[in-house]
């Protein structure tokens, strides 16, 4: 048996891939957890946009990482969000930290950080990592998982 969650548009529903970061929609739901802290991970190691000069696409691997406060990221909305990033031209930098404000902005969280692990364009990766809040103590922390780029060495 499914229920619907009181004012979510997108989990349940057939939803059309947002063409745009700016016609998707983040969606939040409440922690039933709230009183708790912890850490949750998203991990997108697939992240396409397209570079906003030459229109070559660029590659990322993303780590989100959030101690959540009252609400949780939607993963369905998140998968659509990122996904509308694939037409969308933007420098690394812009893409990770638009994501991670866009992020915080909504679910307003204990504490945020995003890795951004870029793959190579013109033989230099750009890895891009931005925090919202400070690290709450006493929490699990683990490594992003990713390792540095390393060529053929």
């Amino acid at each position: 048996m499914t229920r619907k969650i009181s004012g979510l548009k997108q989990l349940g529903e057939q939803t059309r891939l947002p063409q745009s970061p700016g016609d998707a929609e983040l969606e939040r739901v409440p922690n039933p957890h709230a009183d708790t802290l912890y850490v949750a991970r998203f991990t997108a190691p697939e992240f396409t946009c397209l570079c906003p000069v030459t229109g070559q696409p660029d590659f990322a691997h993303f780590v989100i990482d959030y101690a959540p406060k009252d609400w949780l990221l939607e993963s369905k909305s998140l998968k659509l969000y990122l996904a509308s990033f694939r037409n969308h031209g933007a420098f690394h930098e812009d893409a990770t930290i638009s994501f991670g404000k866009s992020v915080a902005e909504l679910i307003q969280p204990h504490w945020l950080r995003i890795g951004g692990y870029w793959y190579p364009r013109g033989g230099m990766p750009i890895d891009v990592f931005w925090q919202h809040g400070t690290t709450p103590e006493g929490i699990w922390l683990p490594d992003q998982g990713v390792a540095p780029y390393r060529g053929r060495g």
